[in-house]
């Protein structure tokens, strides 16, 4: 006769649950709601959600209980703590962007509330677990979400840029889940730690089975961090999303895919596995390079923001794969500061968003749509050029912080080679950042119609954009305190 099995509550751990059940049932409620009461509009949905994105902050915050949780699976340590807070400090920053001065279908939707919580519950997933299965439950369950919130912006480029982003995460998928697969079948886990713990003992053998599971995971983990060769997509999905949609794509989904990234390839790196090193080193070089040199020619600036997103993710996975303390710190300070300069750009296109393609057949925003805005609207072009000044990593703004503490990261590891490339990346960056501002200041313009930048323009983005620019300008206040907490999480981690 079968033992009944015995659990005891306790140790399940359940309060680390609790920040991703929040989410879950603010998404129900308002689904609910919005079931049981007409009329309902994007204030009310708008609201809720930020409601519950501040719960879900508190709890994550607040949290001291144990490192593991749920059965193991769950993993609580400082990076998730971090990763977490940028989550869901990004997401409630993107929601009041839905109140433009213009209405759009998918913001009156309760389902795109919803859904966009379900996202935010899979991107805590990934980042809380070093158990591989959970990481895959919680990737699909945010990308299923992402690709359906796309499409709801009904035009027919965002059809299109939700069946690309779905065509090239079901290859992602298989990736992920043929490495998961192997990785499991040497080491009998699917446990990070595990799976370290075996593949150390056996000395990384056999080797081939080793290079194939790395090699697929930096296939499914290169789709989501845009690195090259697997990003191709990024520039036609920015372009057809939202472009708050957009800005938020470049920072979160990234942020989830470095942790899961950081859990694995400096478990190998640091472990000596040298070949890993050198994959890493020229996905890094690659990635940075080619997307520099690429956004120099486009003719559109969410095109060209969304090849300056590649850029910076190539630079953060220069910080995994040197992979001290240091580097973890510098990856979390600098995606915290580039989160604010990079949402915040992209707001500014959102307000200039006409439903007209006045300036061009294709483009919604092109170079030339920008001609002379300093006489038309100064206060636009000013705080746009400030964004384009700290993207371009120029002291004092915010990005340059970041890129200085990563530089140092890099110098204090001996990676002096790596440092003299993100120097040139940097230098090569500054020439199409400045593209912007030059049509912006020294360009005439095309129209004298300020009305025209600013038919989308409203109170809560306007906020927005005057909050973000407020923690571009003035970064330097605050860097130390941040970099401080960050480097106190980063410790107690173990990495």
């Amino acid at each position: 006769m079968l033992e009944p099995i015995s659990i005891n509550i306790a140790s399940l751990n359940l309060p680390a649950l609790l920040p991703m059940a929040i989410l879950v049932i603010g998404a129900l409620a308002l689904l609910v709601a919005d079931l049981v009461v007409k009329g309902l509009n994007r204030s009310f949905f708008t609201m809720i959600t930020v409601l519950f994105i501040i719960l879900d902050l508190g709890a994550v915050i607040g949290y001291n209980g144990p490192v593991r949780g749920f059965f193991d699976v769950l993993l609580v340590d400082g990076i998730a703590i971090i990763a977490q807070v940028i989550i869901l400090v990004a997401s409630a920053f993107f929601v009041p962007l839905s109140l433009s001065h213009r209405h759009f279908r998918e913001f009156e939707m309760a389902e795109f509330y919803a859904l966009f919580m379900f996202m935010i519950v899979g991107f805590q997933c990934m980042v809380v677990s070093d158990n591989l299965i959970l990481i895959f439950i919680g990737l699909e369950t945010a990308s299923l979400s992402l690709y359906t919130l796309i499409a709801m912006h009904n035009r027919m480029k965002a059809f299109e840029a939700a069946i690309k982003y779905f065509t090239m995460g079901a290859l992602a998928a298989g990736f992920y889940t043929l490495s998961a697969l192997i990785f499991y079948a040497m080491t009998g886990s699917v446990e990070i730690y595990e799976i370290e713990r075996v593949l150390v003992e056996r000395q990384f053998e056999p080797l081939l089975g080793v290079l194939a599971a790395t090699v697929f995971m930096l296939g499914a983990l290169g789709f989501k961090l845009s690195l090259v060769p697997s990003h191709t997509w990024t520039p036609d999905v920015y372009e057809g999303s939202s472009a708050p949609l957009a800005g938020y794509m470049s920072v979160v989904p990234k942020i989830a895919g470095f942790v899961v990234a950081m859990r694995l390839f400096e478990m190998l790196v640091l472990s000596g596995v040298t070949w890993v090193e050198d994959i890493l080193y020229a996905l890094v070089v690659l990635t940075m390079t080619l997307a520099n040199i690429t956004a120099l020619v486009q003719e559109d600036v969410k095109r060209m923001l969304a090849f300056s997103s590649i850029s910076h993710a190539g630079s953060m996975m220069a910080a995994i794969m040197i992979g001290t303390t240091q580097a973890n710190t510098a990856l979390f300070l600098y995606w915290t500061l580039f989160m604010f300069t990079n949402l915040g750009a992209f707001t500014m296109l959102w307000i200039v968003r006409h439903r007209k393609n006045l300036w061009d057949e294709r483009y919604q925003h092109p170079f030339s749509k920008f001609s002379g805005m300093i006489k038309i609207m100064p206060m636009t072009a000013t705080i746009m050029g400030v964004f384009m000044f700290a993207l371009a990593g120029m002291p004092p703004f915010s990005v340059f912080w970041g890129k200085l503490y990563l530089l140092s990261a890099a110098i204090n590891s001996e990676y002096i080679f790596l440092a003299l490339i993100i120097v040139l990346n940097s230098a090569i960056a500054v020439y199409y950042y400045m593209k912007l501002v030059v049509y912006m200041f020294l360009k005439e313009p095309t129209t004298d119609d300020a009305t025209l930048f600013t038919t989308n323009a409203s109170t809560p983005l306007k906020v927005i954009i005057g909050f973000a620019a407020m923690v571009t300008i003035f970064s330097i206040l605050f860097v130390e305190p941040l970099l401080n907490v960050i480097t106190k999480y980063v410790s107690s981690s173990g990495f």
